[in-house]
């Protein structure tokens, strides 16, 4: 038996509780994994809350992301042993002491880089390895504005940005969030609490716009991000921490300039064992050299989720927040 956050019913942060779960022998293509430290993402309380549904329906345990040593390997399991450390993101379950999980799912932690940063790192800045490299290649020709800069994905963002030569634009909603999206690397930063951010970013770009909008925040900056687009340029929309965004008529992107319009997932662009090996050397290689440097802002204990949830959406968060085993 091990100790797991466990979800009986959807609701808030208070719905979660530290129970004792069995874990049992991993199976064929499986291995058993001992978590050393875990991920804390705002998906996850997307699923606690049942805006997205979990994987295997209730009871569930929480938390996508981790990074483990192997216990034991399943049958046919060749690219992985006892002892060797790894890491997943995108995998429901985390939030638990040790689980069962597919060897597909895991990348082999590099010996070079600390496993609390892998934790801290690994959804977020696969996430932008993806938004930044694949779903829009970005280069130092484009002008970027990226929603919530001094998030744990907006600050890996940032630091990217800088290193691929672009504009980039960031929104936060305080004082204290414009200076960590600064320090990231940002060429400009706007306080969407105290300014427009539409108004801004035509005046910072001398009205010719954004080619690329990337927003997790949804319903709060939703038209409005439209209208930072330049003709055909592309709204990525990839969160939903303010809510989701509302039915809309398709029309409304003829109206804006021909707008192209995305909701990419990680799932979706790391199928493969290529894709996610491919996508998570590219960050690795990011944080090898500096070119980005991960900011661990708080650790709660496994058993403390229920303040880490509450810290996370009273927005009191900054940067990467680990559960610790």
């Amino acid at each position: 038996m091990v100790k797991a956050i466990v979800v009986r019913k959807t609701g808030g942060p208070e719905v979660m509780a530290l129970e004792d779960v069995e874990v049992g022998a991993p199976g064929p293509g499986e291995v058993r994994l001992k978590h050393t430290a875990i991920g804390v993402n705002f998906i996850d309380t997307y699923y606690r809350k049942g805006l997205y549904p979990a994987p295997a329906g209730l009871p569930f345990i929480p938390g996508a992301e981790a990074v483990g040593i192997v216990e034991k390997a399943g049958e046919g399991v060749v690219q992985f042993r006892p002892g060797d450390r790894v890491a997943y993101a995108g995998s429901v379950g985390a939030y638990a002491e040790a689980r069962i999980i597919s060897a597909q799912k895991l990348v082999r932690v590099p010996d070079d880089i600390d496993g609390f940063t892998v934790a801290a790192s690994l959804l977020k800045g696969m996430t932008v390895q993806y938004l930044l490299r694949q779903t829009f290649k970005v280069t130092r020709d484009h002008t970027v504005l990226f929603h919530a800069g001094a998030g744990g994905v907006g600050q890996i963002a940032g630091q990217w940005l800088k290193s691929l030569g672009a504009t980039s634009i960031a929104t936060v909603g305080s004082e204290d969030k414009a200076e960590i999206a600064r320090a990231c690397g940002y060429s400009h930063v706007i306080n969407y609490r105290t300014e427009d951010f539409v108004a801004r970013v035509a005046e910072i770009t001398g009205g010719a716009k954004c080619d690329v909008v990337y927003d997790s925040v949804g319903k709060d900056t939703f038209p409005a991000s439209l209208d930072c687009l330049k003709p055909r340029g592309l709204f990525v929309s990839f969160g939903n921490s303010s809510g989701p965004v509302a039915d809309f008529n398709l029309g409304i992107l003829s109206q804006k300039g021909s707008l192209y319009v995305t909701r990419p997932t990680l799932a979706h662009y790391t199928a493969t064992r290529a894709d996610l090996d491919a996508c998570a050397e590219d960050l690795f290689e990011q944080i090898r050299t500096d070119a980005v440097t991960i900011n661990v802002g708080q650790k709660f204990a496994l058993a403390d989720a229920v303040a880490c949830h509450q810290a996370m959406e009273a927005r009191e968060t900054v940067g990467s927040t680990l559960l610790t085993v």
